[in-house]
């Protein structure tokens, strides 16, 4: 195998080996720092293209708003189903809201994994294994990264990684057709921050349902 097929291949399995088994254990008030300016670096580190000057910054801006409108609808009524408001029932959610929408969501998670597998990881595999097969390799390395994450939250690995590639695939779609990774990164925050307001939403009526009178 060629020199240049190592280094996406290396960065895939280091981010999953990352995700699930050094993130956890990271003192919270180091995860968002941290994984923020690892984000940083790994842009850096493979000269990946952010997309983040017009024309390009004005096309993902477009698309990703577009995109995030109809999946922000879908997520908010997904709420209705029983089974998703039970799941958001006993879902733990920080103590403090406004930390959690406005800095953990966006800056510890939406950019650095936006970064990290898009833009760097994405870059990387397409360069070596052409779009098609780069965007596979970005997208599965994507799903198994929230193996940790299913498996503390008591879902399906399985499932919650499948899930997650076909996500991570379609964040990849929209960055290769915008050429920025704004697109993907709004798509991405809408559906964190939707579910996010959603759970804590639940989660007080539930409060409030239980409170004797």
């Amino acid at each position: 195998m060629s020199p240049s097929r190592i280094r996406p291949l290396l960065l895939a399995a280091a981010l999953v080996g990352w995700s699930n088994r050094v993130a956890p254990k990271l003192p919270p008030r180091w995860q968002v720092p941290v994984h923020a300016v690892l984000g940083g670096l790994l842009v850096a580190s493979t000269d990946a293209p952010l997309g983040l000057r017009p024309p390009a910054s004005g096309c993902g801006v477009r698309l990703g708003l577009g995109v995030a409108c109809a999946v922000s609808v879908a997520v908010a009524t997904s709420t209705a189903v029983p089974a998703v408001r039970r799941s958001m029932t006993l879902r733990e959610v920080p103590a403090s809201a406004v930390g959690w929408l406005l800095v953990r969501i966006p800056i510890g998670t939406v950019w650095p994994e936006e970064a990290a597998f898009r833009a760097a990881l994405g870059t990387l595999a397409a360069r070596s294994f052409g779009p098609k097969w780069g965007r596979i390799l970005q997208a599965t390395a994507f799903g198994l990264s929230h193996v940790a994450d299913a498996r503390g939250a008591d879902e399906t690995v399985l499932g919650t990684a499948v899930v997650t590639g076909v996500v991570g695939w379609a964040f990849g779609g929209l960055y290769d057709r915008s050429g920025s990774i704004a697109a993907p990164m709004l798509v991405h925050l809408s559906i964190n921050e939707v579910a996010a307001v959603a759970a804590l939403a639940v989660k007080r009526q539930g409060l409030i349902v239980s409170s004797p009178i």
